[in-house]
């Protein structure tokens, strides 16, 4: 019997291991082993994980060539999905193990969508990663880069109260690519990171779902004063971009449409006010800006122009001491670089961004690329910083997808050999237009390369079909175009899930 003669096994094995040896470090082993075989994880237990296999070593010469991605953003999964596994490797350390369709991350805060259909599985994009010998998901945060010895530092993402304690290893690459991203910035704003929720997780589009379902119970619940609940049920959002924009026009209709109807009693309570400094939606053209004002507005959004100087629990408070209350406060105010890419000492693009050339390379070290975010085009090369925006992340992952396959051919996959190779052609964007829903049927499509320059713009119920078709079809797999629509015909005929889960 194979069942009994693995248990005699196990057990021989846990008999024999020292006092010391710890299970933590033994699961490190088996975090990293190559072969999910039950002789070789047993092989790992009874093994010193540091001694036995601290990480990813150098790839051999019977070995395919290995691309290391840091990040699960648009432009790391763009490049994951088409890179050729034929010829590489490939290994994605990331803290989430999915991808998130952040055009419509702001839909699932109220119950427009479930969470699960604006996430992809990495495994879904790249099925490789879960079936190849030699390519690997690691759910951790890289720590630190040896451009030298071309190694990355990760520290494994542990949570929970009763959970191992995290720890280190290293990964050698052939070629190296960051997509880490940037993290929201709040301009050294006093409280924005403690009292605030951004929106750019699914945890965060749960947080703030949690917190105003819980807000709308409490506020009707007896023994709350007038003023309380009017704090309460006040949402505030922060920035006046399409992120913001978007998610005031889903609240209002959530107020409008559900709230009204199931919440009778708190109805007339409930407000939303948008901050922002300067012009709502600035990259758009003006008509369409004024149109969105005007809906807003219509929809009951308070739209108020004032640059915050200090959060608070309960309240924000202008540059010219205006006081907001608030029960949910939404930070949307453009991102900015993240520490670990603060940390890199390489050369920076304008804005702090990790500074790349035409081909998104990083100039100053071998075998090392940027993309999305994280990354700018370097003052000489005479190249504008590109805004931090889906399409310019997915484009420059394809982009940088299609470099790699080519050099992997031309046998330039390995570390330090595509020096003497031809690069080809070099990145060029090309703007496709911006869109943005804001609420009762409504939508923006500005379709212009440039704020100044000369294209299709349109407002009403036709750009929210076209809008809504758009994303539908941008949906990375079928399962979750088929979740997306399902969902939409759900909320048009019962109206949102105002379930607190």
């Amino acid at each position: 019997m194979p069942w009994f003669r693995n248990f005699i096994q196990l057990s021989a094995t846990f008999s024999k291991q020292s006092p010391s040896s710890s299970p933590r470090r033994a699961a490190a082993a088996i975090f990293v082993t190559r072969s999910p075989s039950l002789t070789q994880l047993l092989r790992h237990f009874s093994t010193h994980p540091q001694e036995k296999y601290p990480g990813l070593g150098p790839t051999k010469g019977d070995e395919k060539p290995r691309v290391v991605v840091l990040g699960s953003g648009w432009a790391g999964c763009r490049l994951i999905k088409d890179i050729d596994t034929k010829i590489y490797d490939v290994v994605c350390v990331s803290p989430r193990n999915h991808m998130v369709f952040t055009p419509l991350l702001a839909s699932t805060c109220v119950g427009t969508l479930e969470f699960r259909s604006v996430a992809e599985p990495i495994g879904r994009i790249q099925p490789a990663i879960s079936r190849e010998p030699g390519s690997y998901f690691f759910l951790a945060n890289c720590t630190g880069v040896d451009f030298q010895n071309h190694q990355v530092h990760c520290q494994t993402v542990t949570e929970g109260v009763e959970t191992l304690d995290p720890w280190n290893f290293k990964v050698a690459y052939d070629k190296l690519v960051i997509a880490s991203g940037a993290q929201a910035s709040t301009f050294g704003i006093k409280g924005a990171n403690e009292h605030a929720t951004f929106l750019r997780e699914v945890h965060h589009a749960q947080e703030i779902r949690r917190k105003l379902l819980l807000n709308l119970m409490l506020s009707d619940v007896p023994g709350i004063t007038d003023e309380e609940k009017r704090r309460l049920l006040h949402c505030v959002v922060v920035g006046g971009g399409p992120t913001g924009v978007e998610f005031s026009g889903e609240l209002s209709d959530f107020i409008q449409k559900d709230v009204h109807q199931r919440y009778a009693h708190v109805k007339d309570y409930i407000h939303v006010t948008l901050v922002e400094a300067n012009e709502i939606l600035s990259s758009f053209d003006d008509r369409l800006r004024k149109y969105a004002i005007k809906q807003l507005t219509k929809s009951g959004v308070r739209l108020v122009r004032g640059i915050v100087k200090d959060v608070q629990a309960e309240k924000i408070i202008l540059s010219d001491d205006t006081e907001i209350p608030y029960g949910v406060l939404v930070w949307s105010t453009g991102v900015g670089p993240s520490a670990f890419v603060n940390s890199l000492e390489i050369p920076k693009a304008p804005g702090g961004r990790i500074g790349i050339d035409e081909w998104q390379r990083v100039p100053s070290v071998q075998d090392v690329f940027a993309i999305g975010d994280c990354s700018g085009f370097l003052e000489n090369t005479g190249r504008p910083v590109l805004p931090a925006l889906a399409q310019v992340a997915e484009r420059q992952g394809k982009y940088l997808a299609k470099l790699l396959n080519h050099l992997g051919k031309a046998g330039g996959g390995r570390a330090d050999a595509a020096k003497e190779l031809d690069f080809g052609s070099p990145f060029v964007y090309r703007h496709l237009g911006s869109m943005a829903t804001i609420g009762r049927y409504k939508a923006l499509v500005d379709l212009r390369q440039s704020k100044e320059g000369k294209g299709l713009s349109l407002a009403g119920f036709v750009s929210w079909f076209i809008w809504r078709s758009a994303y539908l079809t941008r949906v990375v797999s079928w399962r979750n175009r088929f979740y997306v629509a399902i969902n939409w015909l759900t909320t048009f005929v019962f109206g949102r899930d105002i379930s607190r889960i």
